[in-house]
């Protein structure tokens, strides 16, 4: 059975950091292409990085480009998303998502492609 559960969301004061996980099970996370994706409260949902097959090819959003990082830990079967100099226009639920062909990553952030599992999301605020 195919599961994503994300973790780490919380809340922190801009300028600060989160690190995000997603751990995965029943399929391993260096085959699939993983997606980060974040929804703010009255807008649509966006994606923010990905990383993406045997080679890890990653690519992000330009609003996150030089502030978050994604990484993986095939032994651990988890995705990370490292996030720097949060803002509060980063303030969203965060998911993670998994597409079972590794296409590119920019495509996947740029919304080309349907993600195949969804996990149920963390929330991540940026507040004082």
């Amino acid at each position: 059975q195919v599961q994503l559960v994300e973790s780490g969301g919380g809340l922190v004061q801009p300028g600060g950091s989160l690190r995000l996980s997603c751990a995965a099970s029943g399929f391993l996370v260096g085959d699939y292409a993983i997606g980060w994706f974040r929804q703010a409260p009255g807008k649509k949902r966006e994606g923010v990085s990905c990383i993406s097959g045997p080679d890890g090819d990653t690519y992000y959003a330009d609003s996150v480009k030089d502030r978050f990082a994604i990484s993986r830990d095939n032994a651990k079967n988890t995705v990370y998303l490292q996030m720097n100099s949060l803002k509060p226009e980063d303030t969203a639920v965060y998911y993670c998502a998994a597409d079972s062909v590794p296409r590119s990553a920019r495509g996947v952030v740029r919304g080309l492609y349907g993600m195949d599992y969804w996990g149920k999301g963390t929330v991540v605020t940026v507040s004082l």
